[in-house]
């Protein structure tokens, strides 16, 4: 997939190892989890947002950062490989809550919604979380930002081969 430009070849082997046996034990879809670090961070393990400070694969805040024992600055030296044990110790919560691509994701963005339907609420116009995602909501006229607002705007920013995948999903009725 689009490892290939972040990764040479005997690491991008290591990350999908370790990628497929953390999704195994945490009962998630790989692709799932690879399409959710995508949108985070590019599958940039060094990705850094300056305003939030949210660094790595799923661009960790540092409070959660600190929660899981480390630091942002430590996530920020680690390779691939390394982060995907936070990764992991992060998403851990979620264990067999993943019902769709669309949860995957939210457990990173906005884990209260993990497993509520398309009509949950994640925020309202004017508060800080619905001003950071405005752009995600399809319809700003009602102010508020969905699950099917997300599910939306993932679906419409993927990459190319991202977007094949859950077409077939699709296809399947995997995808809710």
């Amino acid at each position: 997939m689009i490892l290939e430009s972040y990764y040479k070849e005997g690491d991008k082997a290591a990350f999908l190892a370790k990628l497929q046996t953390i999704c195994g034990r945490l009962g998630l879809d790989p692709s799932w989890l690879m399409i959710a670090m995508y949108k985070e961070s590019g599958l940039k393990p060094g990705a850094y947002n300056a305003s939030s400070r949210a660094t790595g694969l799923i661009q960790f805040l540092p409070s959660t950062a600190k929660g899981l024992g480390t630091s942002v600055e430590a996530l920020r030296l680690m390779t691939g490989v390394q982060q995907l044990d936070y990764v992991e110790k992060y998403l851990t919560p979620y264990k067999g809550r993943f019902g769709s691509f669309v949860d995957a994701y939210l457990a990173i963005f906005y884990p209260k919604a993990v497993g509520k339907g398309e009509l949950y609420v994640i925020a309202r116009k004017g508060t800080l979380a619905y001003e950071l995602n405005k752009g995600m909501d399809r319809n700003p006229d009602t102010g508020k930002l969905s699950v099917l607002d997300v599910k939306v705007w993932l679906q419409k920013h993927l990459p190319a081969e991202a977007s094949a995948y859950i077409d077939a999903l699709k296809k399947k009725n995997a995808f809710s």
